[in-house]
């Protein structure tokens, strides 16, 4: 999940062009929405600044709810501090990966955890 479309079609092209099958959404609420109607996914990568609910507080649902607790997240931010990655983890993200993305760093944290 990103709020900005572009960054969505970016990576989008490029985890399909890897074998992924993609569902994306540019909201918190829209993410918790879909994984709640479908918690078979293997992976949600997380834009932790998003406008009204940021991903850190969706990562703590995601985490708190019993459906979809299992599914590991990846704290996806532009916030490149070791602070910041730490509050991530805290948050429950089980990975994290900063922007701009570097996508065999991102690939291997999937791998990793799916």
């Amino acid at each position: 999940m990103d709020d900005d479309p572009r960054n969505i079609f970016a990576l989008k092209l490029t985890l399909k062009a890897r074998g992924y099958t993609i569902e994306s959404c540019t909201a918190a609420q829209e993410a918790l929405d879909i994984l709640k109607s479908d918690p078979q996914f293997s992976v949600v990568l997380m834009d932790m600044m998003m406008p009204g609910m940021d991903g850190y507080e969706a990562v703590k649902i995601i985490k708190k709810t019993a459906e979809t607790a299992h599914i590991p997240v990846v704290a996806v931010t532009a916030q490149a501090m070791p602070e910041d990655r730490q509050k991530c983890i805290e948050a429950g993200a089980d990975d994290y990966v900063s922007k701009p993305i570097d996508v065999d760093l991102l690939i291997t944290a999937i791998e990793k955890l799916s």
